[in-house]
Order: structure tokens, then C-alpha cells, then sequence
């Protein structure tokens, strides 16, 4: 059995990257894994000042809801991130819990595989391509860990649009097959 935590970025209620954060997560559950799905949604997320006081101490001078989550990430064998795209680039705010995460780095760290789930209005192959490097960037940072996965599904706009999509299903095997 493994940890699994699932990140849904989307501030969106019914979001279309939030149904498919779920469906790994229903995945994975059938799988027999623990999950942890955590929405951004309604979290307080400050900015990363650049301070780098987190390298020393190991602990963000802020105090939001950034400590809880990357306790569940450090905790966790598998990270899933899951985003809207906007403007060909993963959402600000789960670029902002990144950057937060430096608080991470000097600790030890249990996850292994990083997987990506994203939804975008734009159907083209190379719509979520600076997503999936933003993320490489974070994953380079730790040694042991690689990108497992990535499922992209387009074409997918209004809220609930990915009703019905096979991707959903495709979300559903991925987490199931961790």
C-alpha cells in the first residue's frame, strides 16, 4: 500500500481538472492506497518572498496553509498535481505552492513518483507542455524522485465539460495502476 497525495490547483468549483484529481484519487483508492486528495481551493497560500530563511530553518516564516500540505507531500510515496492550464502554463496558484514548497528541500522526503493531470480549453498536443516542465523544474530539485505520468485532456472548457470524457476513465486507471 502506498501514500497517496493528489493536489487539486483549481480554484473552480466543479472544476474539469478537479473531476479528474478525483478519479485518480477513486483510482487509487480501488487500488487498495491511502489518498489524500487536497483542494487549493479556499486555502491561504502567501507568495514566497525569496527570503530563503526555509533553507535554514527548514519552516517558512509565513504562517498559512502551506505547512500542512507539505507535510502530506513529504509523507507521501506518490504525488499527483492536477491543473487547469491557462495561457499554455500550469495555474498560479499551484505555481505559488511550489515555489512555497522551498520550505521542503533540505528535508528528507518519502515521495518517489510524481504524476500530472491536466485540462485545458485548447486540445493541442503541445498545449500542456510548459506545465510539464514547470513541474520537471520542481521534480529536478529532488534527486529521487521522476515524472511517472502525465494525462492531458483538451478540448475541455466549461465547468463539468470532461462529463463523459474518456479521459476521466483514463485518470481513474492511471491512479488504480500506481
Amino acid at each position: 500500500m502506498k501514500r497517496v497525495v493528489v493536489i487539486s490547483t483549481s480554484l473552480r468549483p466543479g472544476s474539469n481538472s478537479h473531476a479528474m484529481a478525483e478519479q485518480f484519487s477513486e483510482g487509487a483508492k480501488a487500488a487498495g492506497h491511502e489518498v489524500e486528495l487536497i483542494s487549493l481551493r479556499g486555502k491561504e497560500i502567501k507568495f514566497c518572498i525569496g527570503c530563503l530563511s526555509c533553507q535554514k530553518t527548514g519552516n517558512c516564516v509565513f504562517k498559512d496553509d502551506v505547512p500542512a500540505i507539505m507535510d502530506s507531500v513529504l509523507n507521501a510515496d506518490v504525488v499527483a498535481w492536477a491543473t487547469p492550464i491557462y495561457y499554455y502554463e500550469m495555474s498560479g496558484q499551484m505555481k505559488t505552492l511550489i515555489d512555497r514548497m522551498n520550505a521542503m528541500y533540505p528535508k528528507d522526503y518519502r515521495f518517489r513518483d510524481i504524476y500530472l493531470l491536466t485540462t485545458a480549453a485548447e486540445d493541442d498536443e503541445y498545449t500542456p507542455k510548459r506545465a510539464e516542465s514547470g513541474l520537471q523544474g520542481w521534480i529536478d530539485c529532488y534527486e529521487k524522485t521522476t515524472l511517472k505520468g502525465h494525462l492531458f485532456c483538451g478540448g475541455v472548457n466549461d465547468a463539468r465539460d470532461i462529463e463523459g470524457n474518456p479521459k476521466l476513465q483514463d485518470a481513474y486507471e492511471l491512479g488504480k495502476n500506481i
